[in-house]
């Protein structure tokens, strides 16, 4: 049997050396690295490839989920789960979205953490048993209504920001927003800043063609 590589990433050493008792002397998995930081990682891949990456959700610097936004385009091979002190839709969501096909409280029991490896190991998505059902009906309320085509607004896009969109797109340009809304400049600049990446956007052309598809504006 072949063994499952495993790279431990954890800021804390006792986190780090608790997840090594409960994954070892396992026949079929093999703790191969551990590192506190996404800089330390991606060194560490350049010389090893495990197949899956236990990832710390909250790292200094660089978090968990831009770590494994990387991962899922550089080494995509490299199957990631994530491990979170604290459970909440917001981060299922961005784990899964970063590419993560895992996704565990830290207080996770043995059992489950080896069946969550064995599964993700596999290629299957592993969300574990102790989130609420609630946190999850959420999420996959969400990804429903993204996959129909409905707008990101609720809890992402503020009024402020819709009124934004709605006046980029109907042609206004930074004064004349600023103008309109009675907001400096430089406002309108950070909400433009905080749309696009709401939105995963580049562009006022971007932006007016999601206003025309989410009916903010009509033609």
């Amino acid at each position: 049997m072949n063994e499952i590589k495993i790279i431990l990433v954890d800021d804390h050493d006792i986190v780090r050396d608790g997840l090594k008792v409960l994954l070892m002397n396992l026949s079929d998995i093999k703790v191969i690295g551990e590192v506190s930081t996404g800089f330390e990682l991606f060194n560490l891949l350049q010389n090893i490839k495990p197949d899956i990456i236990l990832m710390d959700i909250s790292l200094p610097k660089m978090s968990g989920i831009v770590i494994t936004k990387t991962i899922s385009l550089e080494y995509p091979a490299c199957k990631v789960i994530m491990l979170t002190a604290s459970v909440n839709e917001k981060s299922v969501s961005e784990s899964f979205k970063a590419g993560a096909l895992g996704y565990l409280p830290k207080n996770i029991r043995q059992d489950e953490l080896l069946d969550a490896i064995r599964e993700v190991h596999k290629g299957n998505r592993y969300i574990a048993k102790s989130i609420s059902d609630d946190v999850m009906n959420k999420y996959l309320s969400k990804n429903k209504s993204e996959a129909l085509g409905q707008p990101k607004v609720e809890g992402e896009l503020t009024k402020r920001e819709l009124e934004i969109i709605e006046l980029f797109a109907e042609g206004y340009n930074y004064k004349e927003v600023a103008e309109r809304l009675s907001i400096s400049y430089n406002t309108v600049e950070t909400h433009k800043k905080n749309i696009f990446e709401k939105l995963e956007i580049n562009s006022i052309v971007e932006l007016v063609k999601y206003a025309i598809k989410h009916g903010i504006i009509s033609v």
